[in-house]
């Protein structure tokens, strides 16, 4: 045998065999990575009832996913709007709660937009519902956007019908401005067309707004409440002063903050 050769198969022998793959129909949450999927570690999604302002938006995709579990007519869904406000929170929670209501349905998330087609391949033959959850989507380039555009068009490789896209960003406008211009130089048209034209694609499009300081002091009461702390308003105030945001990730910090001054685990 060539030495080359050799050394091939005892590094092949050395390899760790690769996993066994994993079953789509058992676990509540996945995660999309290198051609296959993964059991997602610690999935806690937080109680509805936690998340405070936004009663509408949840309301809608809680309705909206058990539709999809019940293997009926659903969108896709685009939540978009201020850091911190409870977008990503909210998907794991309305899939949280769709699935403690009996609803057969489970979250992918993914990062990587290019291998969106194979991952549909793989759920394409499993009898479940499935959110395919893609955080804080931003992108490089316009062209990227005209592909994930024509999976949700219907395009040569759309998404199977039990399975359906979640996304969450921080403006409405998913393609900025300045890469759908430098894209689009020869016709001005196309720069409109590319900002406006994927988030349409989402059937169901819900904002998320910055919080006053009424909303803010709510949401830290709830988490406070819900570990039986208690708070001094302007204490919650600065912390949030010092981070220059009122959201409801700031005041998800504020009480693990007041956690540990009580010496409890976060």
């Amino acid at each position: 045998m060539d030495p080359l050769d050799r050394i091939a198969a005892a590094l092949e022998r050395l390899s760790p065999p690769p996993a066994p793959p994993v079953d789509p129909r058992t676990h509540p949450a996945y995660v999309w990575r290198d051609g296959a999927l993964h059991p997602a570690r610690g999935f806690a999604p937080l109680p509805l009832d936690r998340l405070i302002g936004i009663d509408a938006q949840k309301a809608a995709l809680v309705e909206n996913l058990r539709r999809l579990a019940a293997g009926h007519a659903a969108q896709d869904v685009l939540l978009w709007g201020a850091r911190g406000t409870g977008k990503s929170a909210l998907v794991k929670a309305a899939v949280g709660a769709v699935q403690d209501a009996g609803g057969d349905i489970a979250l992918v998330a993914v990062a990587d937009l290019a291998s969106l087609p194979a991952l549909f391949a793989t759920l394409e033959p499993v009898a479940r519902a499935f959110a395919v959850f893609i955080d804080d989507l931003g992108f490089d380039a316009a062209g990227d956007g005209r592909a994930l555009r024509s999976m949700l068009d219907g395009g040569a490789e759309a998404r199977p019908d039990h399975v359906r896209l979640i996304v969450t960003a921080n403006r409405r406008h998913l393609i900025p401005r300045d890469i759908a211009e430098q894209d689009s130089a020869i016709n001005p048209r196309d720069s409109i067309d590319d900002q406006l034209a994927l988030a349409d694609r989402f059937g169901l499009s819900l904002g998320f707004h910055a919080l006053d300081q009424a909303g803010y002091l709510a949401i830290v009461a709830a988490y406070a409440g819900a570990q039986g702390l208690t708070f001094d308003p302007d204490d919650a105030v600065q912390w949030a002063t010092r981070r220059g945001s009122r959201s409801g990730r700031v005041a998800w910090q504020y009480a693990i903050e007041l956690a540990g001054r009580a010496g409890l685990r976060g």
